[in-house]
């Protein structure tokens, strides 16, 4: 089964009533501190709050009938288990969904509150999945790989189209990257489309398997580690996202956990956008001067998701105002 741009139009045709078209905007702030006209395209928007809910859809749709009856199992660090939960709901399909112990509250609670099962097994992406394995092996459940299936890659890509509708002047498409359907995805459509335009990936430095992979020209498995952009801490690409993002993807960037959390801090202070860690690697590579070749450029920065606990959200502005001695406090 070949991803191409084919696919990812029939893709959007399966979602159209369900996932929305979310917002594309210029910032005009971060234009100024980038030196490029940036633009910001908004899947913290989307319902369940990140792009992933596209990918799972479409799968859904895909499923057949009896594949449907056996219920549907995944792993997940919290976004694609949100998207499997509601896309099962709405067909009447039985969800379960595996997420690792240091998942965010606020990701399985809304899991669960979309109508799935949840078992919290393992520290990082890839020891939840081998418990969804086992799982899967015990029930029969048909397994939702929140990347490396062509169908979740196909629902991804439709971010692509809906770049280059709305901007078909883009440059540059600046994309997160953990197991890689994302941005193999989007690399296809738009590359598809524009063959010009330049396709970005970026990860967090401590766990930047497919920089890595990119580099060694082949799928590389790295320990596992925690960042603060949990979505993102996958120790390897998937072979199939792998072999689209070799063709499509220009060039793969690392940040610091430190970057990350200013990225963070600056979508919520300056665009009022609440990001989590990987839906605010674009900027963060952006303001640390990690993407070259942008100036005068139309950059499109994709924020994938905003399902960040508040907690979180209350570290990283204590500790960023703390570093830039603005922090207030009242007795």
């Amino acid at each position: 089964m070949e991803l191409n741009l084919e696919r990812i139009k029939k893709a959007k045709e399966n979602i159209k009533d369900v996932v929305r078209e979310t917002p594309l905007f210029y910032t005009s702030t971060f234009s100024k501190k980038c030196g490029c006209n940036l633009y910001l395209k908004c899947e913290n928007k989307q319902k369940t709050g990140a792009f992933k809910l596209r990918g799972a859809y479409n799968k859904l749709v895909n499923l057949s009938e009896e594949d449907k009856k056996k219920g549907v199992i995944a792993s997940s660090a919290g976004n694609h288990a949100q998207g499997v939960a509601y896309a099962s709901t709405a067909f009447g399909v039985k969800s379960t969904i595996v997420m690792p112990a240091t998942a965010p509250k606020a990701k399985v609670e809304a899991t669960k509150g979309y109508g799935a099962e949840v078992i919290q097994a393992g520290q990082v992406y890839d020891e939840c999945y081998a418990k969804a394995v086992e799982v899967q092996k015990e029930t029969g459940a048909t397994f939702v790989h929140p990347y490396n299936d062509v169908d979740v890659m196909a629902g991804q890509g439709t971010i692509g189209i809906e770049i280059l509708d709305k901007l078909p002047e883009a440059d540059v498409v600046i994309v997160p990257i953990g197991g890689g359907g994302l941005i193999s995805g989007v690399a296809t459509a738009v590359k598809s489309i524009k063959p010009s335009i330049r396709v970005i990936g970026v990860q967090p430095e401590i766990i930047a398997s497919t920089k890595v992979s990119m580099e060694q020209k082949k799928v590389v498995t790295l320990p596992g580690a925690k960042s603060i952009a949990d979505g993102t801490s996958v120790c390897a690409p998937g072979d199939k996202c792998f072999e689209y993002i070799q063709k499509y993807v220009d060039e793969v960037v690392a940040v610091s956990e430190e970057e990350i959390a200013f990225g963070m801090f600056s979508l919520m202070e300056r665009n009022k956008l609440i990001a989590e860690g990987a839906g605010a690697l674009p900027l963060a590579a952006l303001l640390a001067g990690k993407v070259s070749g942008i100036e005068g450029k139309n950059v499109v920065g994709l924020v994938s998701g905003g399902n960040v606990d508040i907690a979180t959200v209350a570290k990283i502005i204590e500790k960023e105002l703390e570093k830039n001695s603005r922090l207030l406090q009242y007795s």
